[in-house]
């Protein structure tokens, strides 16, 4: 798996969890819906870390929490 695919499935199970639409979590994070949706559909593959700090703060997260999962702990290492 790779960082953009863990990034848009941690956005999307955050957001089930929470039961809120992605326009939701736009409106709570103070972004377009669009930069949401860009990272969601692919188009952004290399997503800001101020980016995701700002849908962390809609979702009431810390960066951390965000990042505390199997999935991202199981990325290969980018620098070999």
């Amino acid at each position: 798996m790779e960082l953009v695919e863990a990034v848009r499935n941690r956005i999307l199970r955050l957001c089930g969890e929470r039961n809120i639409s992605i326009n939701r979590l736009a409106t709570l994070s103070a972004l377009p819906p669009s930069s949401i949706k860009n990272i969601l559909y692919g188009k952004s593959q290399n997503p800001k870390l101020a980016t995701i700090k700002m849908i962390c703060d809609g979702l009431e997260i810390t960066l951390g929490e965000f990042f505390s999962t199997p999935e991202f702990d199981a990325l290969e290492q980018e620098i070999k």
